[in-house]
């Protein structure tokens, strides 16, 4: 069962006991991220992942990671648009040492001039790494087109000119706004005792009290149709994007049907089209991606150049149909059956259900049970996805791609998108 409680310190916590498992998975959920910097910040969260690890007032870097391999254990954090999370994951009798770990951090992180000067250097790479894989900068340059001049249209990882200038006082001015337990979510799953976790987490806190979610502008400008990198690559890449639903929109199961119809699964139209049918690619998949207050349809796909024209013009005609004529009935049963297996296949462990507790309660304020999120994917209907399918995909789309051309080889192409 699984057990939601805001602690005195202001922390929310989600705990889901798992009496099978041997294994206890903790995190701590910040609801900041890239979208939230000012654009001099740009990458002050994803810096802020990177050096928490590093260490704190009475704990090293090399401490921290001799404690966890010492029991087997494993600890990562990652960074989004919209939230961060630090995490992990142990056997359950070393859960003590996982919670010292992770609060400390939270809590009372060092930031060391020296250290972030190292840890400078590895996130340029990062960056260098990036910009070297063509199909990571064809859907960077898709979210800039479809969120121009915004900060959902910016790159998580920040830039080279704003991660080279940053500075110990900037993070922590950066880092005491925000990690405020008003602003945190913990999630625990395994073999735990949610009323110990509770009363741990009490006795660690450190932190200053207070906080509150940012503040934050929708998006409004119009997409941009077009953007063109050109470039040496041996392959095309393309990503083709349109303005979809929000994160809370109650459509969001009927758009989870959409998009594995359209191009989610060995049986989706654009892999039987592009690659079972013509063998225009190995590999062709849509996904979804959804924000506070807006959110995306995209499509993305490698082929040789000289098939570009050809899969563009595929991807825009399964489009068509879809707004044109929706699903049939067995594509509706074949989502169906994979959407639901998909998601409790990704549960498996504490660390799969230490994320979706977590990640549940920080962004929909909420934690449904896996039988009400079967429930709701149950109940989409053959009309909602024609009627999503209809405005979702009628509307104007954005095309990025990276290659070996420039933009003259999508002028008619991109005007009948």
């Amino acid at each position: 069962m699984i057990e939601v409680t805001t602690l005195d310190c202001g922390v929310q916590l989600v705990a889901e006991p798992m009496k099978e498992v041997a294994s206890v998975s903790a995190g701590f959920w910040v609801g900041t991220g890239s979208r939230d910097e000012h654009p001099l910040q740009a990458g002050a969260s994803h810096f802020l992942e990177h050096l928490l690890f590093k260490g704190t007032a009475t704990k090293s870097s090399r401490w921290i990671a001799e404690s966890i391999d010492a029991v087997g254990g494993d600890m990562n954090a990652f960074t989004t648009k919209e939230y961060t999370a630090f995490y992990v994951r142990l056997l359950s009798e070393h859960l003590d040492l996982g919670l010292d770990v992770l609060c400390d951090i939270m809590w009372s992180p060092a930031l060391r001039p020296e250290e972030m000067e190292a840890e400078r250097q590895v996130i340029l790479d990062e960056i260098l790494m990036h910009e070297d894989e063509p199909s990571e900068v064809a859907a960077e340059h898709l979210a800039a087109s479809l969120f121009p001049d915004h900060p959902l249209g910016s790159e998580v990882l920040g830039e080279r000119e704003t991660v080279g200038s940053m500075t110990v006082e900037s993070l922590r001015e950066f880092f005491e706004c925000h990690y405020r337990p008003e602003n945190m979510v913990v999630s625990v799953a395994g073999s735990v005792d949610p009323a110990e976790v509770a009363l741990g987490i009490e006795r660690r806190f450190a932190g200053k009290p207070g906080g509150r979610r940012p503040l934050r502008t929708p998006p409004t400008q119009p997409p941009r149709p077009l953007t063109v990198v050109t470039r040496p690559t041996e392959q095309a890449h393309l990503a083709v994007g349109m303005p979809a639903l929000t994160r809370g929109d109650p459509a969001r199961w009927t758009l989870s049907v959409l998009e594995h119809t359209l191009g989610g699964g060995l049986s989706s139209r654009l892999f039987q089209e592009v690659r079972e049918k013509r063998g225009l690619a190995y590999a062709i998949w849509a996904e979804r991606a959804a924000f506070e207050d807006a959110g995306t349809l995209s499509v993305s796909v490698g082929t040789a150049p000289g098939h570009l024209s050809e899969v563009l013009k595929v991807v825009n005609d399964e489009m068509d149909k879809l707004a044109a004529d929706g699903i049939t009935e067995r594509e509706l049963e074949v989502a169906k059956g994979h959407i639901r297996a998909a998601t409790l296949l990704a549960v498996e462990d504490s660390g799969s259900r230490m994320s979706r507790i977590g990640a549940s309660l920080l962004l929909y304020g909420e934690v449904l049970t896996l039988e009400d999120l079967m429930a709701r994917v149950e109940e989409v209907r053959l009309e909602d996805v024609s009627s999503l399918a209809s405005k979702v995909l009628s509307g104007p789309r954005s095309v990025a791609a990276v290659g070996p051309f420039d933009e003259s080889c999508f002028s008619d192409l991109v005007a009948s998108s």
